[in-house]
């Protein structure tokens, strides 16, 4: 679905939905990387969802779910502030690529994984860079997260595409 065809309140309510649907993927399946106190979880999946059915707007807003996770769940919230910049990032990154990819990338598949991986290494850089430079955890603390944030990532990909596929599907409509 283009995402300037959508109204502004459209978005606004897709967007608040989607992010409650990351906040429960985030929350509901943890696991905690004792090197960093970080973890792994499904909420991927849901910000790329959003950001490749309704653009860079919705994936953005759908992303202040995993802050709102961070928040509660047990020893992250000082992942909050990084995870609210990140994956607002991340899901306009994926958003607005996929929109502006149509035109070089006929192939959904295609152009879905193609949009997903840059958003996907932001993510994965972005935390890197927050442990770092706003936690101070070690170099090798940080280095250990990496592998299960690409994980996550693809993870994430391999969730999302399929079930945008699947509803694309089933409401044929959303395609225009």
């Amino acid at each position: 679905m283009k995402e300037n065809s959508l109204r502004p309140t459209l978005k606004l309510a897709l967007g608040s939905i989607l992010a409650a649907l990351v906040f429960i993927a985030t929350y509901s399946f943890v696991i905690y990387i004792p090197a960093t106190s970080g973890y792994f979880n499904l909420g991927e999946s849901i910000i790329y969802f959003a950001a490749l059915m309704f653009g860079p707007f919705v994936g953005a807003l759908a992303s202040v779910g995993a802050t709102i996770a961070d928040i509660l769940i047990p020893g992250a919230a000082q992942f909050a502030p990084g995870t609210l910049l990140i994956k607002i990032c991340e899901g306009a990154i994926v958003g607005f690529l996929h929109i502006n990819l149509r035109k070089r990338i006929s192939n959904h598949y295609l152009r879905a994984v193609v949009s997903i991986i840059p958003g996907g290494l932001l993510m994965v850089s972005g935390y890197f860079v927050y442990e770092q430079t706003v936690l101070g955890y070690p170099l090798v603390g940080a280095l250990i997260e990496v592998p299960f944030n690409i994980v996550q990532m693809l993870v994430g990909l391999a969730i999302a595409i399929p079930v945008v596929n699947i509803v694309l599907r089933v409401f044929p409509q959303l395609k225009s």
